[in-house]
């Protein structure tokens, strides 16, 4: 209906104007593994069973040659073929070698990850979530071959673990790239192995940089919550129950790149092919249950130079 002088009623005083609501901020979870619970909830992207049956989440990350990581000093080198350059099918190609199915067994049952090769000789970057607790890992490498690994180094502070494949050689290292030169809107690229679905490729944007995430650090509560859920406080409100007596807190990145349980551990990459971060929460919807969280286009990041910065320690065997 249109509206004119000759048929408003004007008000007087005129009515307030109109002041949108702030929303609560989206809770933030760990990758690797998929929980949920009451209120709102961040869930770890890996695989985890529910209750009886349930488990670790876990993820990987391929090193290049020995001791030695492949790294680049900013995100302008070129791991994809000129041919296919900024494009994903390339990146895809280039990368996929790189990233490993990590399947963790502990005393609550099993999970699936993500990893990311950093050394030919089977070095592997993965989030500590999906490793912790585990009484024996297995890795599946791109090519199908499956190799045993031990946990070298834990810093459950960053969510990272470094583990090492028993008897590997020749491996494919990604390389890793600069998470400082990363903007808002770059392009990237996700891999990893979300509900076992081995070398799941999906793309998106850099959505914002420097974002808080707050996750328990305690074993017992990460792998083991009461109905399923992952306790987890974002922007000074806890979701899912209790945070538990020990937290940590960092910095992340966000991505709408799709990001589902068992992507934990997996990579987050330039479209040069350079490894930016490693993947280790997504949000899931509140009332949401471990069997149907899903991507919702709210994904987090570890970046990757807080891994370079870690890893030292990482392989002196730092455990916590």
């Amino acid at each position: 209906m249109d509206m004119t002088e000759s048929n408003v009623n004007p008000e007087w005083p005129p009515p307030p104007a109109y002041q949108p609501t702030a929303l609560p901020p989206e809770p933030v979870t760990r990758r690797r593994a998929r929980k949920r619970g009451p209120v709102a909830l961040l869930t770890a992207v890996a695989i985890v069973a529910a209750a009886i049956g349930g488990g670790t989440a876990y993820g990987i990350q391929e090193l290049t040659g020995g001791d030695t990581v492949a790294t680049s000093s900013s995100t302008s080198t070129n791991v994809v073929p000129s041919s296919q350059k900024g494009t994903v099918a390339g990146v895809a190609e280039a990368v996929s070698p790189s990233i490993v199915e990590i399947g963790a067994t502990s005393n609550a049952g099993s999970s699936t990850g993500s990893g990311v090769i950093i050394t030919g000789d089977g070095e592997i970057i993965t989030n500590n979530h999906v490793v912790s607790g585990a009484s024996e890992i297995k890795v599946t490498t791109s090519d199908g071959k499956e190799y045993t690994a031990q946990v070298v180094g834990t810093d459950s502070s960053k969510d990272l673990a470094l583990i090492k494949l028993d008897d590997a050689s020749g491996l494919t290292a990604a390389t890793l790239g600069d998470s400082d030169g990363v903007q808002v809107g770059d392009q990237v690229v996700a891999i990893g192995s979300p509900e076992g679905l081995t070398g799941t490729v999906t793309s998106g944007i850099v959505s914002a940089l420097d974002r808080d995430v707050t996750v328990s650090t305690d074993e017992g509560q990460q792998q083991r919550q009461p109905g399923g859920g992952w306790p987890f406080e974002f922007g000074g409100q806890e979701f899912n129950g209790d945070t538990g007596s020990s937290t940590t807190t960092y910095k992340a990145i966000q991505t709408d790149a799709s990001l589902n349980p068992g992507n934990s551990g997996g990579a987050l990459i330039d479209m040069n092919g350079n490894i930016i971060g490693i993947n280790s929460a997504m949000y899931s919807a509140s009332g949401s249950s471990s069997s149907d969280a899903g991507s919702v286009g709210l994904g987090f990041a570890i970046p990757v130079n807080t891994v370079k910065a870690d890893l030292a320690e990482l392989r002196a065997g730092a455990s916590g």
